[in-house]
């Protein structure tokens, strides 16, 4: 579709062979309004994926290695941010950024995609991690290593495959996420899952250009995919029985 005229997008019956054109991509990519929330969404998930990690890791490492009371409710409690329907939420979320002044703000935006990165990284992340022997953090600590570089070194060295795929995986969730940036921001702060919704005005549907914008939309998830292919598969394997 994204090759095809607007003549023969809409043609009756479809049209399976006809003169390929490029001229939706131009259009689309001389468009601040698919650019701009192109990177927008760069901006946006790329920091909700920072913040998850930063936050993500130490709860992984911390709800795999150690006990304490209450830890399987606090993992049952990050899990459960992914039940939330998302429209019952959304009300008091607006009304929460009106007031704190967070609407339409990249901040904003970045914490309310926690909602999305954070259960799946620490969830991926843990049964990474309870897989990683427990001899390694003694070999550190009989070495004079504290918990701190216990934990550096098996998230650089070891948990990297883990990492990565969680990392992958979020990012293809944030990125492809519609609802949250639709209520929480507009033209200046609009990602391109809502950008997209620029082809659409009361006169037609430009289905061409539309179809150009989502071929492009896919390229970060799918060169981030090919990249972290290797990491993706040791990743997704991890805590899977061997034998």
């Amino acid at each position: 579709m994204s090759l095809k005229v607007q003549r023969d997008v809409i043609a009756t019956p479809p049209k399976f062979i006809f003169t390929p054109t490029l001229a939706n991509y131009a259009e689309v990519l001389s468009r601040p309004d698919f650019l701009t929330p192109f990177k927008n969404s760069v901006i946006v998930t790329f920091g909700a994926l920072f913040l998850s990690a930063l936050i993500a890791l130490p709860a992984a490492y911390a709800l795999a290695r150690m006990e304490f009371r209450g830890k399987e409710d606090l993992a049952f409690a990050f899990l459960s941010l992914r039940f939330a329907p998302e429209l019952i939420i959304l009300l008091p979320l607006f009304v929460i950024y009106q007031s704190f002044g967070l609407y339409d703000t990249y901040i904003g935006l970045i914490l309310i995609y926690q909602l999305i990165t954070f259960p799946l990284m620490v969830w991926m992340m843990r049964s990474f991690l309870e897989d990683v022997p427990r001899e390694l953090e003694e070999a550190v600590q009989i070495d004079g290593g504290s918990w701190f570089t216990s934990f550096r070194m098996i998230i650089t060295r070891i948990a990297l495959p883990g990492l990565a795929a969680s990392c992958v995986l979020s990012f293809i969730y944030a990125w492809n996420h519609f609802v949250f940036a639709l209520v929480l921001a507009s033209q200046r702060t609009q990602v391109i899952t809502g950008g997209l919704l620029q082809f659409i005005s009361f006169e037609q549907i430009q289905w061409g250009s539309m179809a150009a914008g989502v071929m492009l939309a896919i390229v970060p998830e799918f060169v981030i995919a090919v990249f972290a292919l290797r990491y993706m598969i040791r990743g997704l394997t991890a805590g899977t029985v061997k034998g």
